[in-house]
């Protein structure tokens, strides 16, 4: 049970789904800050240009595509009614879930590493 595209596929949209709801509550803790001035908003928004919150956009932007594309894909199998098709279309959404996530992280990743 647990190697099946099925398993798969609702573990990692889970996981995804928390990573984005993780962020939510982040990005509310620095917009928050916004009410407590200038200088308090400055100081959260240093921290979340650390490196390592550079590295975590990456990973948010692969949370992003690989929810959304699953979310279409589970669309697309309970509406139209492709069950048979459900193993074939997990694969053909996790190879452009891979491409996106590398075209649209590359960029990002060089610029983390250029340090602007």
């Amino acid at each position: 049970m647990y190697k099946t595209t099925g398993f798969i596929s609702f573990l990692f949209r889970r996981v995804s789904g928390v990573a984005l709801v993780l962020y939510l509550f982040t990005h509310i803790w620095v917009i928050g800050a916004a009410n407590g001035g200038a200088a308090s908003f400055d100081a959260r928004m240093a921290v979340m240009q650390s490196p390592i919150f550079r590295l975590m956009e990456i990973a948010l932007l692969i949370a992003v595509i690989y929810h959304g594309f699953d979310g279409i894909r589970l669309l697309i199998v309970h509406w139209f009614n492709v069950t048979e098709y459900r193993k074939s279309l997990f694969y053909a959404m996790f190879v452009l879930f891979i491409l996106v996530s590398i075209v649209g992280g590359v960029p990002i990743l060089l610029f983390a590493l250029e340090g602007n």
